[in-house]
C-alpha cells in the first residue's frame, strides 16, 4: 500500500503495518473478483439454458439433462453467495482483532509507542491516527464489499434458491450494517488494546465482545422499527405476507390485551373463552422495512463506536497524561 499523500503519523502507521494491509487488500480484491466471476458465470449459464428452449416449470422430453444442470448451477451459485456472506460476517471481528492486537496491544506491550511519542507526537494524536487510518480503510472496504454482495444477491433472487433478506447472513452482509459493525469493533478493539495492553488478551476480548454484540442486536432487531400487524378470528390461521419477516404472534383479548401464543397452544374453545381471547395477531416486517432497520441498527453501532473511542481517549489521558 502506497504512502504517497500521507504525512507524519499516518504514513508511519501505514508503513509499519504495510504487509498486513497489503494482505487484507489482496484478500478483499480476490473476494470481489470471485463474487463477480461467480455472477458472470451464473449469467452465462442462464443465457445458455434460455437458448435451449427448455423450462424448469414445464419440462418436456429431452430437457431433463439441461434442467438438472441449470438447477444444479443455481444451487451452487446460491451456496457460494452464502459462503461469501459468512465471510462478511467474520470481517468485523477480524478488523477488531487486528486493531486490538498488532496496532495497540503489541505496541503497548513492547513499548514501541514511546518512539512515536518521543518524536513530537502527543498521545492523543497517536491514538487518533491509529484509529483514523484503519477506520477509513474499513469504511471504504466494507462498503465496497457489501455493495458487490448486494449486486450478486440481486441475481440470486431470480434463481430457484433465493435467500430471504432477513436471514442473518444476508441482512448482515448488505446495506450500512457491515460498515457499522466494522467501525464499532475497530473502536472496541482499540479500547481493549489500551486497557489490557496485551496482544492475545485484547484480541480474545474483542472476539467475545463481537459475539455478545451480534447476539444482543439479533435479539432486539425486530423491535428497532415498528412492525406491521395483521389479525384474524381466534379460530382461524394467519400467514406471513410473502417476503416478510415474522416478528411475533399471539392472542388478543376483547379488551385488546396481548397474550403469548403459549397460553392456548391447542386453540381449544374452552381455553379461548376462559382467557377472553377473541383474535389472533401476527407482527411482521415487510421487505420495505429493510432500510429503516438497517439505519437504526447502524446508528446504534456508531453510538457504541463513539462511546468506545471516547472511553479510549479517557483511558489514555489517565495513564499517560
Amino acid at each position: 500500500m502506497s504512502t504517497l499523500g500521507l504525512r507524519g503519523p499516518a504514513r508511519v502507521v501505514v508503513r509499519r503495518h504495510h504487509r498486513t494491509l497489503w494482505t487484507i487488500g489482496a484478500l478483499a480484491g480476490a473476494g470481489i473478483v470471485a463474487v463477480a466471476g461467480t455472477y458472470l458465470w451464473m449469467s452465462s449459464v442462464s443465457d445458455t439454458f434460455a437458448g435451449t428452449g427448455c423450462s424448469v416449470e414445464h419440462t418436456v422430453s429431452g430437457c431433463g439433462v439441461a434442467v438438472r444442470h441449470f438447477l444444479s448451477s443455481e444451487f451452487v451459485f446460491s451456496r457460494l453467495l452464502t459462503y461469501a456472506s459468512l465471510v462478511m460476517l467474520l470481517l468485523p471481528a477480524l478488523i477488531g482483532m487486528f486493531v486490538a492486537g498488532p496496532m495497540f496491544g503489541r505496541e503497548l506491550e513492547s513499548g514501541t509507542y514511546r518512539l512515536a511519542w518521543a518524536q513530537s507526537v502527543t498521545p492523543a494524536r497517536w491514538l487518533a491516527v491509529n484509529l483514523a487510518v484503519p477506520a477509513v480503510l474499513s469504511l471504504v472496504g466494507m462498503s465496497v464489499l457489501s455493495a458487490v454482495y448486494a449486486w450478486a444477491r440481486a441475481r440470486a433472487d431470480l434463481t430457484h434458491y433465493p435467500s430471504a433478506w432477513y436471514n442473518r447472513e444476508v441482512y448482515g452482509s448488505m446495506g450500512t450494517v457491515p460498515a457499522g459493525y466494522a467501525l464499532c469493533m475497530l473502536a472496541f478493539g482499540a479500547l481493549a488494546g489500551l486497557v489490557l495492553r496485551r496482544t492475545v488478551s485484547a484480541m480474545f476480548v474483542t472476539v467475545i465482545g463481537y459475539g455478545a454484540l451480534v447476539i444482543a442486536l439479533n435479539t432486539v432487531r425486530n423491535d428497532l422499527w415498528p412492525a406491521r400487524t395483521v389479525t384474524s378470528a381466534a379460530g382461524s390461521g394467519l400467514r406471513i405476507p410473502h417476503g416478510a419477516s415474522g416478528a411475533g404472534h399471539g392472542w388478543l383479548t376483547s379488551g385488546g390485551k396481548r397474550l403469548p401464543a403459549g397460553v392456548c397452544p391447542d386453540s381449544t374453545a374452552d381455553c379461548l373463552a376462559g382467557k377472553d381471547i377473541t383474535l389472533r395477531y401476527l407482527d411482521y416486517h415487510p421487505a420495505s422495512h429493510f432500510w429503516p432497520l438497517q439505519l437504526v441498527e447502524t446508528g446504534i453501532l456508531l453510538v457504541l463506536a463513539a462511546a468506545a473511542v471516547a472511553l479510549a481517549f479517557r483511558v489514555l489521558r489517565r495513564r499517560h497524561g
